[in-house]
């Protein structure tokens, strides 16, 4: 068999260095990407069935684009505290959030502590050009786990040894920032041990279980005590909370609000123990009110201009897609007025709608994909879900963004490798308002979301080695 011809010794850019680099080692080891998958699945590196990453290459950014990314990002993770605390200082503005009643009445229990959102993270369109945020996850953002470990794996593969000959590669500690900003918030709080019984917090059934099992490793590798919880696992006795007979100081809590409000009875432990102040929960429940997604109607609002500085405003109109809760109302188009629910119908092919509180995709239309018919039915049910008001919650329209798309090699079901035009989602990973790291999520659709069926891959910082 001939061997295929060597790698030139630099190609433009990163990922076609990488590619270069993959070909041979495809043509010569056939089992490559079977045993890549089976590398992945030892780690635990599934959700539900399938594999994480179907992907043979990570994603790669420069220091450029990291410094541009923490600049903005950190500041709009600033900027959802500061709405958090003066949303609760000024019922008008709450009320811009919709939250539903039993929500309202969580955000308003005292945490005992400051920050809202421990762990966050945005969700990202990067470009050479621009950056634009999609919608802020300020609730239990899932991944770290499987992004650190994903990345472990590919500077373990011999591919990444050669490739590092060219450039200087940095990856991102995502569980030790991670741990470091649980115990902060536990020290805020009022706690007084740097190593607290931590408890993660979720239902046995979600399908990201095995990503809890890998922070729990990592988390005791670093000296801090972890158990699994379920909900219905913990016990208040009117003065500790405790699960599996031991007493808990931290719950790192990864259920939705959601589901604790929709499943009042199995989480009563958790939200009696949080109302007594007997352990530190992290994110707090307050953090639901930047986590929806007319927050983003909140930033881009006119009206709320007097929250933000000139430098933040400019920061919002750059980097925040115009964003409005869908009602039947009268608004400003940057600055333009418009009836808004006949903006939304004329301008189709440039919006977005979507529920402002599901998650994975659910309920998201883009008007460039959709009919006309269905783009109304859409349009009529997002004004009924707002006038109904109460438990039904309230839609957004979002303007529609410019995305990143790029080449990445992608394993089969047959098991052959494909080169795949892939968008790519780039989400930075925010632990107490500071950048840590990203989840960067890979879809063939107009929709990037491991949920809905996307691939993830882990990023690397890369520059180019000094050829002296």
């Amino acid at each position: 068999m001939t061997s295929a011809a060597a790698p030139t010794p630099m190609a433009a850019n990163p990922p076609e260095y990488w590619h270069e680099l993959l070909r041979p080692v495809l043509q010569e080891s056939p089992d490559f990407a079977e045993e890549f998958v089976a590398k992945l699945r030892a780690a635990k590196l599934t959700f539900g069935d399938r594999v994480h990453c179907p992907f043979l290459r990570p994603f790669f950014l420069s220091s450029e684009d990291e410094t541009r990314v923490r600049v903005v990002a950190e500041t709009i993770a600033d900027l959802g505290e500061r709405v958090v605390t003066a949303a609760l200082a000024d019922t008008d503005l709450f009320a811009q959030l919709h939250l539903r009643p039993e929500e309202e009445r969580l955000a308003r229990l005292p945490a005992g502590y400051g920050r809202a959102s421990t762990a966050s993270r945005l969700d990202a369109f990067l470009l050479p050009e621009s950056l634009k945020f999609a919608e802020y996850n300020g609730e239990s953002p899932a991944g770290a786990g499987y992004a650190e470990t994903l990345a472990e794996i590919f500077r373990g593969l011999p591919l990444m040894t050669k490739f590092a000959k060219q450039y200087e590669v940095h990856g991102y500690p995502l569980s030790a920032k991670l741990l470091d900003a649980l115990v902060m918030s536990f020290l805020d709080w009022g706690g007084t041990s740097k190593r607290p019984q931590i408890a993660i917090v979720d239902w046995r059934e979600v399908p990201t279980w095995s990503e809890f099992e890998i922070l729990q490793a990592r988390f005791e590798n670093m000296g801090v005590p972890v158990l699994l919880a379920d909900p219905r696992d913990l016990v208040f006795d009117g003065k500790t909370l405790a699960a599996h007979g031991k007493k808990i100081d931290l719950v790192y809590r990864r259920v939705l609000i959601n589901d604790i409000v929709a499943r009042p009875k199995e989480c009563e432990a958790l939200v009696k123990a949080y109302a007594a102040n007997v352990a530190c929960v992290a994110n707090t429940f307050r953090c639901k009110i930047p986590h929806v997604k007319a927050f983003f109607a909140v930033l881009t609002e006119e009206r709320n201009a007097a929250l933000f500085s000139h430098d933040e405003r400019a920061l919002i109109r750059r980097h925040v897609p115009w964003t409005r809760v869908v009602a039947n109302v009268k608004t400003a188009h940057y600055g333009e007025p418009v009836e808004l629910l006949s903006f939304i119908r004329k301008e189709s092919e440039n919006l977005v709608l979507k529920p402002s509180d599901e998650y994975g995709g659910t309920g998201v239309t883009l008007g460039w994909e959709t009919g006309e018919k269905d783009w109304d039915a859409t349009i009529e049910r997002a004004v009924a879900a707002g006038d109904a008001g109460g438990d039904a919650g309230c839609w957004i329209v979002q303007e529609r963004i410019p995305i990143r798309r790029e080449v990445f090699p992608y394993i089969a079901k047959t098991g052959g490798v494909e080169f795949k035009d892939m968008l790519v989602d780039f989400a930075p990973y925010l632990f107490r308002g500071k950048l840590c790291g990203f989840l960067t999520r890979l879809s063939a659709t107009g929709l990037a979301n491991v949920t809905s069926g996307g691939g993830q891959v882990p990023a690397f910082r890369v520059s180019p080695k000094s050829s002296a």
